[in-house]
């Protein structure tokens, strides 16, 4: 499979909702030099992705073949039923962000530079979604990551092998306890679908700054009835 590198492109960025996360008002903003701190962060964050086009070659009702490579997961295979071809990739904003949160001066400010960084990583997948979208002639897109509910955290060696020089390509590698550096750097297939789905709805971790769709008790159990996963399995 050629891979794809993505570099330099848009993001969006909003500091009204980095700060409604962290609960922070707007006077406590102003003590903070919050719009000083965006400004910063704006100028630090370099977005990279690296995709690939491919077609699945096996398909079972708990794994999947692509590339040669197979991903174990109910829940994957289960979103993949009626899917033909997915899209690898690993998307970073790179190091710059993070090592000023690292070395700033106050808890807060490094929090704040921290979660636009979040914010921006965010940004960066749905720009690639989007492109892919465009580009393909696709509908609506949904993903999912190595990590996420069943699938095995770690099959994230997999993915990175089916991408190939990951790290001469856009400067992420993994580390033996599988965490990618930079830390901002997500990774996961992009797949077409129907119905819009989100890891999120399948779990029932509370208090998730995260979280970006509500736990779903009906698609749950439309999961669990259909084999998908086990109950205990879905948090």
């Amino acid at each position: 499979m050629n891979a794809e590198v993505l570099e330099g492109f848009p993001f969006e960025l909003s500091l009204e909702e980095a700060l409604r996360k962290l609960r922070i008002d707007k006077e406590r903003a102003e003590k903070l030099g919050a719009s000083e701190v965006f400004r910063k962060a704006v100028s630090l964050v370099r977005p990279k992705a690296l995709f690939g086009h491919a077609c699945l070659s096996r398909h079972k009702s708990d794994r999947v073949k692509v590339e040669g490579v197979e991903f174990t997961s109910r829940i994957l295979a289960k979103n993949l039923e009626e899917v033909e071809r997915v899209f690898p990739y690993i998307i970073t904003i790179g190091d710059a962000l993070e090592k000023e949160a690292h070395s700033s001066e106050g808890i807060a400010k490094g929090l704040l530079l921290e979660t636009l960084g979040d914010l921006a990583l965010g940004s960066s997948l749905e720009y690639v979604e989007n492109h892919l979208s465009g580009r393909f002639g696709l509908g609506t897109l949904s993903n999912m990551g190595p990590g996420q509910l069943d699938w095995p955290i770690a099959e994230q060696r997999q993915l990175f092998s089916i991408l190939g020089e990951v790290r001469g390509k856009i400067g992420v590698t993994l580390t033996d306890s599988l965490l990618m550096v930079p830390r901002k750097s997500i990774s996961g297939i992009i797949f077409p679908t129907d119905v819009t789905f989100t890891s999120c709805q399948l779990c029932e971790r509370k208090n998730c700054p995260s979280r970006k769709a509500p736990y779903d008790t009906d698609l749950a159990r439309k999961y669990i009835q259909d084999g998908a996963t086990d109950h205990s399995r879905l948090g």
